[in-house]
């Protein structure tokens, strides 16, 4: 099967590496010029195709990794090429219906959310299909992204929500590990050190919820004794607004995401 990746910036190139890396037997590539292109493929190890149109023709599969604005027109110069074959789109706020309308109905669609811990190969992706969309061809775009971390498949509805949690969430969590480093500095703990004890604590307490899958309030619990240690943080984290910042965080991001495409806020 061939692979075809427009666009080979972060999230193109995350995609390309994990292919090449589980033994993908052909993943071609196009970038916003031949020359970004090149480096891009030197780096990744991927082939150049001519342009998106050749790009189409040659693939199976084509996965569409370009700016929001930038999907309407790249879609509809590939339209032509994509009869019988499977249009994944990474691109925020961009519809399935929209992605098949610029189609031209010609091609199976999902829309997808990965985010950037596919970097690492521990990126976290959310699937929508489109109306209509067979099994086979969600099956194909849930492996594709199994590659690079794990998957959901949700209704095209939540989305933007998932957008808002998982798509934006890495920001949220290089905040708090850079925060908790900071207090470790506060305290006397050198910088390195300090976003060590920070980033592996949260990727332990990560794993733990995801392995145990339990309720992260039971483990939480777990580590507060009575008039222990952490009880008084946990305190002074609620005291802070910590739980309704993050909850906002995600409800603004979520928004935005609406808003992107000309809709109205609604949560």
């Amino acid at each position: 099967m061939t692979t075809g990746i427009i666009g080979l910036g972060t999230m193109g190139g995350a995609i390309a590496s994990a292919l090449r890396a589980n033994g993908n037997p052909r993943v071609l590539g196009t970038d916003y010029s031949a020359a970004a292109a090149h480096t891009a493929a030197e780096r990744l190890g991927v082939e150049i195709a001519a342009d998106n149109a050749a790009l189409a023709r040659a693939s199976d599969v084509v996965v569409l990794c370009v700016k929001p604005h930038q999907a309407r027109e790249v879609v509809e110069g590939i339209a032509a090429e994509l009869a019988g074959k499977l249009l994944i789109s990474v691109c925020a706020a961009v519809t399935t219906a929209d992605l098949r309308a610029w189609s031209g109905n010609n091609a199976a669609v999902v829309r997808a959310m990965p985010n950037t811990p596919a970097l690492i190969g521990a990126g976290m992706t959310v699937l929508a299909p489109a109306a209509g969309t067979e099994k086979a061809h969600l099956d194909e775009a849930i492996a594709l992204f199994a590659t690079v971390g794990r998957t959901a498949v949700l209704d095209e509805s939540l989305m933007d929500a998932a957008t808002g949690l998982s798509g934006c969430g890495p920001a949220y969590g290089f905040l708090i590990v850079e925060a908790l480093a900071d207090a470790g500095v506060k305290l006397g703990i050198d910088r390195a050190t300090s976003i060590t004890l920070a980033a592996q604590t949260l990727l332990g307490a990560a794993q733990l919820v995801l392995e145990r899958g339990v309720h992260p309030a039971v483990l939480k619990d777990q580590v507060t004794t009575p008039g222990g240690c952490t009880i008084d943080g946990l305190v002074a984290l609620e005291d802070g607004g910590l739980r309704s910042a993050l909850a906002s965080a995600v409800i603004a991001a979520a928004n935005r995401s609406r808003t992107l495409r000309g809709d109205e806020p609604i949560y």
